[in-house]
């Protein structure tokens, strides 16, 4: 028996509108700007989110969020990787509603006034942008403290600064394994967001560049490595949401190493196409190439998720 799935009307939508406010926001900007330490574009992107719903997604209602389905989260993280949004995004619209449960401010949260980021060592043994979240959380074995920043590592993304953290008050006790599973699926599904805009880039870039009097895109080699590129965020994509009904870790994992891929192969497709100058700094896709670089080690390695996976068999 197969099983179809599709996304809803109202799904569809809400894509639509993120698609729409995103497209008309010069992300470009906001990320360099993120990158040289100028939060204000970014923090209007996030005002943006929450007046879509984004930042109170799974947020519970009684703290004034929608209480949506992990489905809807994976609908609008892969926008957010489309759009290569700045900001713990992973960590505090799909980790944090989690680790918080009761906690009042989740209303703050919800309405996109606190932004938060999450070290989870092994796994996640740093925290995003630490400098401007409003709140930094530690989980370890003695549950979820909030957390002091340290010292700042350089990511691959320059719009990626990590931080190393030290526990900072009392613990209180969360549901860390969901909260791990929200945060791999969230990854990934930006990954599959991030894989679709290489290629569309990519692709257009193909149809304009001109080579011993030809375009680019009309030779065999450059064809098969599109369509490549197409067969794999297709073959990931149904994983992410198959992952997001299931939440199983075996799902989570293989979707997030396929994201991983396809994102990987859409990165290498995209600068052989458009060769060195690619990835200079001027160029918009230099953010995607390093964006992939970074998230598909953020939230758990590709092996050790191949491993869960191996492991589950």
């Amino acid at each position: 028996m197969t099983v179809e799935f599709q996304l809803d009307e109202q799904q569809r939508d809400f894509a639509a509108s993120i698609d729409a406010a995103l497209g008309a926001a010069d992300l470009p900007g906001a990320v360099r700007a993120w990158s040289a330490g100028e939060v204000a574009p970014g923090r209007k992107m996030w005002e943006q989110l929450a007046n879509l719903g984004v930042t109170a997604l799974i947020v519970p209602e009684k703290f004034d969020g929608l209480g949506a389905s992990p489905v809807d989260l994976v609908v609008a993280l892969e926008r957010l990787g489309r759009w290569c949004a700045p900001g713990p995004i992973t960590e505090s619209i799909a980790v944090a509603p989690v680790l918080l449960a009761d906690d009042d401010r989740s209303t703050q949260l919800a309405s996109g006034e606190l932004i938060v980021t999450v070290a989870m060592p092994p796994h996640v043994p740093r925290a995003v942008d630490a400098d401007s979240a409003g709140l930094l959380l530690l989980v370890d074995e003695d549950g979820v403290s909030e957390g002091l920043s340290g010292d700042c590592r350089q990511s691959v993304d320059p719009s990626r600064r990590l931080y190393e953290v030290a526990p900072a008050g009392e613990s209180w006790q969360a549901d860390i394994k969901r909260a791990y599973e929200f945060g791999a699926l969230a990854t990934a599904a930006q990954l599959v967001g991030a894989a679709e805009a290489l290629l569309h880039v990519t692709v257009d870039y193909a149809k304009q560049r001109t080579q011993f009097g030809r375009v680019i895109g009309s030779y065999q080699a450059i064809k098969h490595r599109l369509a490549d590129v197409h067969i794999a965020i297709e073959l990931a994509r149904p994983l992410v949401y198959g992952a997001a009904l299931s939440l199983a870790p075996r799902d989570v994992s293989a979707a997030n190493v396929a994201a991983g891929e396809a994102g990987l192969l859409a990165a290498r497709c995209a600068l052989q196409t458009h060769g060195a100058i690619g990835f200079t700094q001027e160029n918009d896709l230099s953010m995607w190439l390093l964006r992939v670089q970074a998230l598909r080690s953020a939230w758990g390695t590709p092996a050790a998720h191949r491993r869960r996976v191996l492991e589950a068999l």
